[in-house]
């Protein structure tokens, strides 16, 4: 990115300096030799272009870094007065035939040079001020691009980290039922750890993206449902109903996770009943609708607060990716927990 942005800068100063020769040569060669006017027109530009680049290259990006402007402006004024009299120097003696005849005395010259001085300072202070805009324009360019460059690679660090959250956290749980079930059921424990690997390899082969098939990320959570179900048996009931439209809509990976396992861990199971958890999604015209409902109780989650990840993971998450095209609702009482999520996948998503 920066030497394509380089060369576009140096092309777009020599464009600048280019019609700005040109400019002038036909303003000289009106009045005088086209020769005369050629040498003139390289005197000036030249002397132009070594100290405007002096001013911007240089000088201008210290007082940037610095925020020395004060200190910028007084070397900017130098600059002109400095550029006026070699103006002067030129328009006053590179002439074959002078219309003032120069005095012998050189110091005679001084009024000539002073008029020459005076009437070349406009274009000394235009040519700067020209220059100085363009080195601001585009050091505006380089900045709000490395501003941009480092706003995605921020928000990729941070989704990175999120996401990396997750995923041992799910794979935690999974592999303690199976050590559970080993114990009491090796039949089931060996099911489970087919289902773990079809999780495992979700996890390891498409969650490194930063956008997954809808479909895929469905089976996923399926497969997650039915872990729970299976460590729960009878204990439990549980409604789960996920369903699609779009084969082809996607979603941030593991998005939804943290919602499921949260109703499956602080679910309630009171005296003498059975606690539940409902799980309803659907997409449908590229709008997500998920939903999820678990028996509640304060006591219950007060007893496992162990620092998990907790919903604040997902919040952030969709503040990142899914900026005002999201709302999150989440209900509680001392019964009954809801949550319930609209989501608006964007039309990269398909």
């Amino acid at each position: 990115m920066t030497k394509p942005f380089v060369f576009k800068e140096y092309i777009f100063s020599l464009i600048f300096w280019c019609v700005f020769a040109v400019a002038i040569w036909i303003n000289f060669q009106a009045n005088t030799d086209r020769f005369i006017a050629l040498l003139q027109t390289i005197a000036i530009v030249i002397s132009s272009v070594i100290f405007t680049y002096h001013l911007t290259h240089n000088l201008l990006p210290k007082a940037l870094r610095t925020k020395r402007m004060k200190t910028f402006l007084i070397q900017a004024t130098v600059n002109v007065l400095i550029l006026s009299i070699i103006y002067s120097f030129i328009f006053t003696y590179l002439q074959v035939a002078p219309k003032v005849d120069l005095p012998t005395n050189v110091y005679d010259h001084l009024p000539i040079l002073w008029q020459g001085f005076y009437m070349a300072l406009p274009a000394a202070f235009m040519i700067s001020g020209a220059a100085c805009g363009i080195k601001f324009y585009l050091e505006h360019k380089r900045i709000e691009r490395d501003h941009i460059l480092l706003q995605q690679a921020h928000l990729e660090n941070q989704l990175k980290l999120l996401q990396d959250q997750i995923n041992p956290h799910v794979v935690f749980n999974i592999l303690n039922h199976i050590h559970i079930l080993m114990k009491t059921d090796t039949e089931l424990a060996d099911f489970l750890l087919m289902k773990f690997s079809d999780i495992l390899r979700y996890q390891l082969y498409h969650c490194n993206q930063n956008l997954v098939p809808l479909d895929k990320e469905i089976e996923y959570l399926q497969n997650l449902v039915e872990v729970e179900k299976l460590r729960w048996g009878n204990e439990l009931n549980v409604d789960a109903t996920l369903k699609i439209n779009n084969t082809k809509a996607s979603i941030a990976p593991l998005l939804l996770v943290p919602f499921i396992e949260n109703a499956f861990k602080y679910v309630c199971r009171l005296p003498g009943q059975t606690g539940y958890v409902k799980i309803f999604c659907k997409e449908e015209n590229n709008n997500l609708f998920f939903y999820v409902e678990n028996s509640y109780s304060e006591m219950a989650v007060h007893k496992k607060k162990d620092g998990g990840i907790g919903l604040q993971n997902v919040q952030k998450r969709l503040k990142l990716q899914y900026p005002n095209a999201y709302d999150l609702k989440i209900e509680s009482d001392n019964l009954v927990y809801k949550v319930t999520l609209t989501l608006k996948l964007s039309e990269n998503d398909q």
